[in-house]
């Protein structure tokens, strides 16, 4: 199950958002996992709430001037509410001075409490992007994914029918590799599938017949891209000269394949002798930015033939 450690968010965000670390120190194992999502009543981080809590609590100068107006009982009342079972954490931002009540309540519950510098929404997006890559669902696919015109695409297709041959042509017309045989796919968003390479994988390409290549070595660092969102899949088929003859032509519907339950533009492309695959697969990427665009150059063949054929009949 996807976790991340109060120790983790604390580690990979003190230095960009300035944290340091007051009370709570006991509370550093606690967890959030993926499947806090599920339960619609707890969120896991947000600005100071009693009714729908969070995980992780931001306190921003509005909150720490709604917690200073308070009596002493109505802020005891509050603190039960806000320093619940479900709380994790507790950031204090924009540098505002942190009451020795809320600093005792925390050690008292083992929940840490972080200081930041950094406006309170500045620290409650930070968070949430870095929670939401880690905790994100996600599965793994075959292929080689690649940065192509600066647009994020999977090659796929049978094994040996020339995917690390293709890719290798790619980043030498000045494309980029981010991960070759295993790609790391998550859902980062209800719409958005992020791929990544495992560790172990990261900047080789194995090419039969050369070897591993360290492609960052060979080409440079611009040579390779830490993470891309997927837009588009390219899958390889092999045809034979009969098949050929078999292909639909004007593809009028796009096709797709869902990753993750996120519908993704596929284009298949048949492999045979002779064919510059690498151009044909940019030629690909610039037709679906087109696409994107609302330009469909299929379509509008399909109409000019149309008002050709209707011109003829008057």
């Amino acid at each position: 199950m996807r976790q991340a450690s109060v120790q983790s968010i604390f580690d990979d965000n003190r230095d960009r958002l300035g944290l340091h670390w007051l009370g709570g120190r006991q509370g550093g194992n606690r967890v959030l996992v993926a499947d806090a999502g599920q339960r619609p009543s707890v969120g896991r981080v947000g600005h100071m709430n009693m009714i729908h809590p969070f995980r992780i609590q931001i306190l921003g100068a509005v909150e720490s001037e709604y917690l200073r107006s308070l009596g002493e009982n109505e802020r005891n009342r509050a603190l039960e509410r806000l320093v619940g079972d479900e709380l994790v954490a507790v950031v204090v931002t924009n540098g505002e001075d942190v009451p020795g009540y809320l600093l005792e309540r925390c050690n008292e519950r083992h929940v840490a409490l972080f200081t930041s510098p950094q406006p309170s929404p500045q620290v409650v997006d930070v968070i949430r992007l870095y929670l939401s890559r880690v905790l994100a669902e996600s599965t793994t696919l075959h292929g080689v994914f690649l940065d192509v015109l600066e647009m994020g695409v999977l090659i796929t297709g049978a094994s040996a029918i020339g995917k690390s041959e293709l890719a290798l042509e790619l980043i030498s017309r000045g494309n980029g590799l981010v991960a070759d045989d295993i790609v790391e796919l998550f859902r980062i968003s209800p719409d958005t599938i992020e791929g990544r390479c495992p560790a172990v994988l990261r900047d080789f390409l194995e090419v039969r017949g050369i070897g591993v290549l360290n492609i960052r070595t060979i080409f440079g660092e611009t040579a390779v891209r830490p993470r891309k969102l997927l837009k588009l899949i390219v899958h390889l088929e092999d045809h034979s000269h009969e098949a050929f003859t078999d292909l639909d032509r004007l593809q009028v519907n796009a096709t797709y394949q869902d990753v993750l339950s996120v519908p993704i533009r596929k284009v298949t492309i048949p492999v045979a002798a002779g064919r510059n695959l690498a151009v044909l697969v940019e030629a690909a990427v610039r037709n679906f930015v087109l696409n994107q665009r609302g330009i469909d150059s299929t379509q509008e063949f399909i109409e000019r033939q149309q008002r050709l054929m209707d011109d003829d009949s008057q």
